[in-house]
């Protein structure tokens, strides 16, 4: 039988899209490089058609706030490369309900996030950043294979009630009119899942590398791009910030690699070499007129970093949080705590801020109750959006109903 979840208090969870969910197992293989590692999916009530659903209306709420790229060129190169990676995917990944479609975002920040069903968006950042075009491609191998492997559904599934209020809540930024993207993909953090991050972002490591391998690349691209992200002083947002870390992964790549065969290598980086110098003539052109609207007092840029300065990593160490009756939490013990009437954020010290008088966050989580007056949960929810309208983040919630 069917299960709607009907609450007066709404819980509202605040995180992002980039990398939502618990991996799937990894089966450990011998030492021998004959084969690569074995994935194998995690339990999942949900359908590839309800990822799709997501994804859809995650997707349309991001474009209204990301500061998309609006070149076809760049576009059409990226949608291209993304499909040759699309068709790289192994079998037992592909989902033939999915709709894989690439977008470029006009960022500085090096950082791609996708999102359940298949949309992906890529920072100009990244691509300026990547030397050729298979450490590029590693990056969205890496993105891609969290879409292959379902982990937004698959983390709907393990989180029961609390992920069917608010899988996707949030999914469009948790800063005032920010570009976006580096805000979407920075706040892995909040759900009381977090500890299986580690194992889902090895994962998503080790499939980037296969499918790699299979669309002609060297999997020890992706490897690369953590070390250029790392030379670049981290900036790398959720890509770089999540476990393990860039040196780990590095390592575990490369052994990875040695199991992995490339199938007519691609060399040929002049397409990608001549984007990229078309990119570095007017980037960030769009996301400064932006800028101008909403941050006159920083002459009509975004901050370029976060309000209190560098923000500090996540600590090893977490502590919980229960409260509304509705969810828990498992923060970073580093993380500081803010609290207004009806809702509370987590996050590290220098993850907010103000301006013009109103608070700003670009990193952490926030968690938030709102009391509605209709008990039907579809309503309450277009209710809540409604008055949220003026408000300092806008979030997009989904309803689904809990699988028999």
């Amino acid at each position: 039988m069917k299960h709607r979840i009907h609450r007066a208090n709404l819980a509202t969870l605040l995180l992002t899209a980039s990398i939502l969910a618990p991996a799937p197992l990894i089966v450990a293989q011998s030492q021998s490089t004959v084969a690569p590692t074995k994935i194998v999916y995690h339990k999942n009530k949900y359908s590839p058609e309800d990822d799709v659903k997501l994804g859809r209306q995650a997707a349309a709420q991001a474009e209204r706030q990301l500061p998309l790229l609006r070149d076809r060129e760049v576009n059409d190169y990226l949608e291209t490369l993304g499909q040759r990676l699309v068709a790289a995917i192994p079998e037992e990944f592909q989902h033939p309900e999915f709709r894989y479609y690439f977008r470029a975002v006009e960022d500085r920040q090096i950082n791609a996030f996708a999102l359940p069903g298949g949309p992906m968006y890529v920072n100009t950042g990244t691509i300026l950043a990547a030397r050729s075009e298979g450490e590029l491609a590693g990056v969205m191998a890496h993105e891609l294979s969290h879409v292959a492997l379902r982990h937004g559904t698959a983390q709907a599934t393990k989180a029961q009630k609390y992920s069917i209020l608010a899988l996707m809540a949030g999914v469009t930024g948790a800063v005032v009119g920010g570009p976006g993207l580096g805000q979407l993909a920075e706040s892995p953090f909040g759900l009381y899942l977090l500890k299986y991050s580690r194992e889902y972002e090895t994962e998503a490591d080790l499939l980037g590398a296969r499918i790699m391998s299979r669309a002609g690349y060297d999997p020890r691209d992706l490897a690369n791009m953590f070390r250029i992200i790392e030379a670049q002083g981290g900036g790398g947002g959720g890509f770089l910030s999540d476990h393990p870390s860039p040196k780990d992964r590095y390592a575990r790549i490369n052994q990875e690699a040695q199991s992995l065969k490339v199938t007519n290598p691609i060399t040929d980086n002049t397409e990608f070499h001549r984007i990229q110098e078309g990119l570095r003539g007017y980037r960030y052109s769009t996301s400064n007129q932006r800028g101008g609207n909403r941050y006159p007092s920083q002459g009509g840029n975004y901050p370029s970093t976060a309000p209190g300065g560098r923000v500090e990593s996540p600590s090893s160490q977490y502590r919980s949080y229960s409260e509304f009756g509705v969810v828990r939490l498992s923060v970073p013990t580093n993380w500081q705590e803010q609290r207004d009437q009806s809702s509370v954020w987590f996050g590290p010290a220098a993850g907010s801020g103000s301006m013009n008088g109103n608070s700003v966050y670009t990193h952490g989580v926030s968690v938030g109750t709102y009391q509605a007056r209709n008990r039907s949960l579809q309503q309450a929810t277009d209710e809540f959006i409604r008055t949220n309208q003026s408000g300092r983040t806008k979030r997009g919630v989904d309803q689904l109903d809990e699988p028999q």
